[in-house]
């Protein structure tokens, strides 16, 4: 499974299982996604996957999480610097990517762990699973 994540020099792809990067397109940009509508405060962005919402929020813990559609939230990612973007893989709530400003961080269960990937990148504006 590869990463991707763009940064104002371009687009890096990494792989998420070796953690190398894998290709670098210089001043490329990844699609824009519609964010969900979230009303929580602090909120810097968030992504939803069928039910599952991910909401990126400029405070400590950085990550709230919700498997019902925004009805509900958990407090998530309490070891996570500050972030900058968040993405779902699609078809699965489970992989999630969390970009703080120079390192993107993986989790594969929903969110309660998650584990940094090797590559230290120039800002990261948004991140994006590549299946």
């Amino acid at each position: 499974m590869n990463v991707a994540a763009e940064t104002g020099e371009g687009v890096y792809t990494i792989d998420a299982e070796t953690e190398q990067v894998v290709d670098f397109v210089p001043g490329a940009e990844l699609s824009e996604t519609p964010q969900p509508r979230v009303e929580l405060p602090l909120l810097v962005a968030a992504a939803a996957e069928g039910s599952t919402v991910v909401a990126v929020l400029d405070r400590r813990p950085p990550l709230a999480v919700s498997h019902d559609a925004g009805s509900s939230w958990r407090e998530a990612g309490g070891g996570l610097p500050p972030g900058r973007a968040i993405a779902i893989a699609e078809g699965d709530p489970d992989r999630m990517l969390y970009a703080a400003t120079h390192r993107v961080y993986v989790s594969r269960d929903g969110g309660r762990f998650w584990r940094a990937l090797e590559p230290e990148l120039p800002e990261i504006n948004r991140v994006a699973w590549l299946d």
